[in-house]
């Protein structure tokens, strides 16, 4: 499983600064708008301390990590849904994310402009969800149509859906967001094949100064504020120190860091929390030839995750021989945890727990 994230925000707010920190690909982050024209693409690793750990007990080949992809959207503006600013184009590629990765300015800097005059949070945030809402009430509207002339026919099945999506652009009318319509996911089918903009997933990352970093500030407070409202995750980080960090060898990163008494980077904090806010875990697969780290939504059974490995696993799924990495890890060998009784034999609904190491038996 893929998991693309779409960083959004408006101009000079530190989208490319941040995408290049995270992914190393080179997105011009010069000051002024839309610098960014084409979306950039980044396939980051996942750091995972387990991962590296499993890799150095069983003494594997190869190690390979789960990934995040990040594109770095160019800056919306005012007007965005329009047409503004390039906006119909950077409006399409989100559709094509899983999250959106919201960079809210938190910073202040004469040097870096602001397209909007001054650092305001909440006027940001907000010009960038009214943008998607009113290219989400435009898709609405041409979905309705089709509803319209459907529905004289009097089948229920297209007066109901008819009901539904006009309850919607009502919805959307009045500046709230797709994510926020109530409604069961049986009729939410009336208008899933739009790929709504405003029901995506939400993470607010807060750009502050490195004197922030650590405390935040009343800016950063009120993006808690905003994201609270729908249970959304915030993370805070200084784009300038992310270039720096991204710049350092493997062994200095973590001396750095110490040194400006924070525990982790960025990176790690923004793929942890849009994991959280997308319900993601991670399970493990370990052997002589490699130790790999496979990414399932919770809740998935065994013969799922097997699936994530190969279609034919999750076909002809018998078993999966499991461990919790923990138990893996304090007996120190696979030989161990089997001398010990700790191997489980898991069967068809089993549902997969974060941090598993998994052995899958399955007939071809």
């Amino acid at each position: 499983m893929s998991l693309r994230c779409g960083i959004v925000g408006l101009p000079n707010v530190g989208k490319s600064t941040l995408f290049n920190a995270l992914s190393d690909a080179g997105a011009d982050a010069a000051n002024f708008p839309f610098c960014t024209i084409d979306p950039n693409v980044g396939v980051v690793p996942v750091p995972d301390e387990r991962l590296d750990n499993l890799h150095e007990i069983v003494g594997s080949k190869e190690k390979i990590p789960t990934s995040v992809e990040f594109v770095d959207i160019a800056g919306l503006v005012k007007g965005a849904s329009e047409g503004k600013g390039k906006g119909n184009a950077f409006l399409s590629h989100i559709r094509e994310v899983d999250l959106i990765v919201h960079v809210v300015r938190c910073f202040q800097d004469e040097n870096v402009i602001h397209v909007e005059g001054d650092v305001d949070p909440q006027r940001d945030i907000h010009i960038i969800e009214d943008e998607l809402i009113l290219k989400d009430l435009e898709s609405v509207e041409k979905r309705l149509e089709s509803l319209k002339k459907a529905a004289k026919s009097g089948d229920k099945e297209d007066v109901r859906k008819l009901e539904i999506v006009q309850g919607l652009k009502e919805h959307l009318e009045v500046g709230n967001a797709a994510r926020t319509y109530e409604v069961s996911e049986e009729e939410r089918q009336a208008y899933r094949e739009l790929f709504l903009l405003s029901e995506k997933p939400v993470l607010y990352a807060c750009n502050v100064s490195e004197d922030d970093l650590d405390s935040g500030n009343d800016w950063v407070d009120e993006v808690r504020e905003i994201a609270a409202e729908f249970e959304d995750e915030v993370v805070t980080f200084c784009a300038k120190i992310e270039s720096e960090i991204a710049e350092l060898p493997e062994d200095e990163k973590q001396l750095f860091l110490e040194e400006l008494g924070i525990s982790s980077a960025g990176l790690d904090r923004l793929i942890q929390a849009a994991y959280e806010e997308l319900g993601l875990i991670t399970y493990f697969t370990s052997g002589p030839k490699e130790s790999r780290a496979w990414t399932v939504r919770k809740g998935s059974t065994a013969p799922e995750a097997a699936g994530v490995i190969h279609s034919d696993f999750e076909r002809g799924f018998i078993r999966a021989e499991t461990v919790s990495y923990e138990t893996y890890k304090e007996l120190g060998s696979e030989k161990a945890v089997k001398d010990a009784g700790e191997m489980r034999q898991e069967g068809k609904d089993y549902i997969v727990q974060d941090g598993d190491v998994m052995l899958f038996r399955f007939n071809v």
